[in-house]
């Protein structure tokens, strides 16, 4: 069913793997040349090494990305990492790494790439006089609140300077990170400047460790939901994605469950498999669940016309047919019965002023 072939080109067979969500080097998309390992002949034991994270440092021209996708509800985003450690086998942000002539697998969890002088770009991005305010988005793609940003501190930047700016956003992530800044967040909530999302995709502490090897567990994310929600911060459960035949019961526990942690406002996207994904998230479940395998790929082929992905626009987001549209029902269902289909509360765009800077003279009135 994948587009790649499987078995997947495995990684460096001296590299011991420890909570990594893939298990290959899918070869970069862009690239003319393939490489896999093959033994030499030689019985000359090798020490087996810990596959580590790499960071790497990128400085950036501009941080703000544009997109006029008819499927998204922002025109803008910003993202503080290329790659995520969280290493969710199926995120939909893995072939991007190609860009970067890296793996969309074992690369994509592995080898990050961080934006520290991301909050200065944007402080100048927000001052040119053709900026016109609307929210931005962060964590659109990958999570700003990954392990990395502890000690690097991007997107403690970026919130310092939207806070000065009065500029609205929105944040999606699974990352307990987030509540170090809960100071900023409740003040900017007081502002009516943003939201946040919080994604729980299953309930199951278990299959989470299998299937987000380095995120928060479950009931770490439940949490998180509390205490932003007792911050003021208005929060929406994500209930993304829902993984037919294998998360799709637990959809209205999961919004139970947020709905009693204090969320306001819900969403819920069906598994998108774009690109390399659809081959690592097949030969992932053929590795680690392989009694439910069969299953789980035709329940998601149900959805995508018999395919694995449909990344037709007004579909990529729903999917369709049968299948799909029972799962929308329950979806509403529920969130009419918890109270979560009323929208949050909309955000302030009538704030934003620029700062001044040093030097600057100030107005008498």
């Amino acid at each position: 069913m994948s587009e790649l072939p499987l078995p997947l080109p495995p990684a460096d067979p001296h590299l011991r793997l420890k909570a990594r969500g893939a298990a290959s080097q899918p070869g970069p998309r862009f690239e003319p040349y393939a490489r896999e390992w093959a033994h030499d002949g030689w019985d000359i034991p090798e020490e087996e090494r810990l596959l580590r994270t790499e960071v790497t440092v990128e400085r950036p021209r501009s941080v703000i990305t544009r997109n006029q996708s008819p499927d998204l509800g922002f025109d803008r985003s910003i993202n503080p990492y290329r790659g995520c450690e969280h290493g969710c086998i199926y995120c939909f942000a893995r072939p991007s790494h190609a860009w970067l002539g890296l793996s969309p697998g074992l690369d994509f969890e592995t080898r990050i790439v961080a934006r520290p002088e991301a909050p200065t770009v944007l402080a100048r991005e927000l001052r040119r006089k053709g900026y016109r305010v609307a929210p931005i988005g962060i964590g659109t793609n990958t999570d700003p609140y990954q392990p990395v940003e502890a000690k690097i501190g991007v997107m403690r930047g970026l919130l310092e300077v939207l806070e000065d700016f009065g500029h609205p956003l929105t944040i999606t992530t699974r990352g307990a990170g987030i509540l170090r800044d809960l100071d900023i967040l409740s003040r900017m909530a007081a502002r009516n400047l943003v939201h946040v999302g919080v994604s729980v995709t299953t309930l199951d502490a278990e299959l989470a460790r299998r299937m987000e090897p380095r995120a928060p567990a479950p009931q770490t994310r439940i949490r998180m939901i509390r205490d932003l929600a007792r911050a003021g911060v208005p929060v929406r459960v994500m209930a993304s994605p829902m993984i037919p035949g294998l998360t799709d019961h637990e959809l209205e526990a999961i919004l139970t469950e947020a709905r009693r942690a204090g969320a306001r406002a819900a969403a819920f996207i069906p598994l998108r498999l774009p690109l390399e994904v659809a081959a690592l998230f097949e030969d992932w479940l053929r590795r680690v669940l392989p009694d439910r395998a069969e299953r789980v790929l035709h329940a998601v082929a149900a959805l995508r016309g018999g395919r694995l992905n449909d990344p037709r626009f007004g579909s990529r987001m729903t999917g369709e047919g049968v299948e799909a549209d029972l799962l929308a029902q329950r979806y509403r269902v529920s969130c009419r019965r918890l109270g979560l289909d009323r929208p949050l509360p909309r955000l302030d765009c009538a704030a934003f002023r620029a700062p001044p800077e040093a030097g600057d003279q100030l107005s008498l009135f």
